[in-house]
């Protein structure tokens, strides 16, 4: 089956551009002028991924991605042009799981490259290693439906696809160090830009998440100059 990209963003002419580049990859489309109508349209046909711009009328990209975030770890690649008033990092902690800047050269085939690196990252479930249940003390993992537990409950808001593969790497293995390079292997696999502070985002990122459930959660522990490690404790 194909697989269904969600097109989100004002502009007419990047919606008509982005839409036939990817149909000719072999993707369906699907295509919104603003986060409102996004909103409604993504809740009645969920697609594989969403692409969406930050500048936006009605809903803009930041209020769309935090609704979106607490129902669906639906893969985000955000597209901004806001060159000096969004960074990385901050499109991290929104729960984008990329994003690409349309300013300078704005280039179809690495959106396209991080599209395809995403979806294999979420497909990664049906790898023969990753369908079994991972559980230690009061974490529960199930990679097949990409769902987080801890102390029996959901955490209210889901983890991202890059955020669950960064928590499952830790704990299959607690008590080891898991070094920045190594979680990055992990997590963004053939992307080689990935900078080490992208991982310490979504360790904070993660956290925070945990701490939803649990104000005293602990387990994911920083072992300065080398990395994460899940504390066995």
């Amino acid at each position: 089956m194909k697989e269904t990209i969600a097109l989100i963003d004002d502009d007419r002419n990047i919606l008509t551009s982005l839409s036939i580049a990817l149909e000719k990859e072999g993707f369906k489309i699907q295509t919104y002028l603003d986060g409102e109508s996004a909103l409604i349209g993504l809740a009645r046909t969920p697609p594989d991924l969403a692409v969406i711009d930050i500048k936006m009328p009605k809903m803009d990209g930041e209020e769309l991605l935090k609704k979106l975030r607490k129902k669906t770890s639906l893969p985000v690649i955000f597209l901004t042009s806001k060159d000096d008033e969004i960074d990385e990092l901050l499109g991290l902690k929104l729960g984008a799981d990329d994003f690409i800047k349309k300013s300078g050269g704005f280039s179809i085939k690495v959106l396209i490259e991080r599209i395809r690196v995403q979806l294999r990252k979420k497909n990664i479930s049906n790898i023969e290693e990753t369908k079994n249940v991972i559980s230690h003390g009061k974490l529960r993992l199930d990679p097949s439906q990409l769902e987080c537990e801890w102390d029996g409950k959901h955490l209210p808001d889901k983890l991202t696809t890059t955020e669950f593969l960064i928590v499952q790497e830790l704990a299959k293995r607690p008590g080891i160090i898991k070094e920045r390079s190594q979680l990055m292997d992990i997590a963004y696999r053939e992307d080689t830009d990935i900078e080490d502070r992208t991982i310490d985002s979504h360790v904070k990122r993660i956290r925070k998440k945990f701490k939803k459930v649990d104000n005293n959660f602990s387990a994911i522990e920083t072992r300065y100059g080398s990395g994460y490690r899940w504390n066995v404790n």
